[in-house]
């Protein structure tokens, strides 16, 4: 199935807004404390992985007040960014998060949990854990089932980032080999197996009508020619006006249609 991204506006309370920004840094403690210990740990040639430092956040909960109050899923949801980061990058070479550089975010990685409603036209909510109900900008259709839900801070307004399943199919693979293509200046498109692709400028000067060119349309000269449909056989018929605009030294592309444009076009 193919997974795309949907991304709304939130309304939120006041109270809303302020739980939001706990919970934030709540994330980023438990991001730093974690990192702190799996270098630790490290130091003395010894390991700890995403399961035991759930169970110690499981244990620190009952504790600390500050750290029950947020979701439980959001908690371990940033303990399993974390192991996945030090997995690929190693646990030194993970960044912190500090309260200048990093914009609060979570993830609620349990779409189960995350109810959708449209109100109107302009509005909808989304029930979220511990939140409660929360207003949204409804900017577009959602679109499929709900993985997740990211809420992050851009600024001065939070929003929220869904992973929706849009029940599409996964394309397959091509059957036939990998093709390159390099798009260019005097041609257009071309390919490593040796095919070039140009693309038409203008057919007639003497199109009109409902999707052509009409008389007051600006028209390159030559362009009524059989063949001069395309850049190249336009930028040839220009050539005779090089000397007339004086372009004694060497230009690049861009200069010389500047200067050849007053002369190679009419109305």
């Amino acid at each position: 199935m193919v997974l795309t991204g949907r991304r709304y506006r939130l309304n939120l309370t006041a109270d809303q807004d302020a739980y939001a920004e706990r919970v934030g840094g709540t994330c980023r403690s438990v991001w730093n404390t974690a990192l702190e210990q799996r270098r630790h740990y490290r130091q003395r040639g010894a390991f700890i992985g995403y399961a035991e430092q759930c169970a110690q956040l499981a244990q620190a909960k009952t504790e600390f007040a500050w750290l029950a109050e947020a979701p439980s899923q959001v908690l371990q949801q940033t303990l399993k960014d974390l192991d996945v980061a030090c997995a690929r990058h190693g646990a030194w070479k993970v960044r912190w998060r500090s309260t200048r550089r990093w914009r609060p975010s979570f993830r609620f990685p349990q779409g189960s949990a995350i109810t959708v409603e449209r109100l109107g036209r302009r509005w909808g909510r989304v029930k979220l854990p511990k939140f409660g109900w929360v207003r949204l900008r409804w900017s577009r259709p959602l679109g499929g089932a709900i993985r997740s839900a990211t809420l992050s801070r851009d600024g001065g307004h939070w929003y929220v980032s869904f992973l929706v399943e849009d029940g599409r199919a996964t394309p397959a693979a091509h059957p036939g080999p990998a093709v390159g293509i390099d798009r260019g200046v005097i041609v257009a498109v071309s390919t490593s197996d040796g095919a070039f692709h140009d693309r038409t400028y203008i057919l007639s000067a003497s199109r009109s009508g409902t999707g052509g060119f009409n008389s007051s349309s600006p028209v390159p000269c030559g362009a009524a020619t059989a063949d001069a449909g395309s850049w190249r056989s336009w930028a040839g018929s220009c050539s005779e006006y090089v000397s007339a605009a004086k372009i004694s030294t060497p230009r690049s592309l861009r200069a010389c249609v500047t200067a050849t444009a007053p002369l190679c076009w009419k109305t």
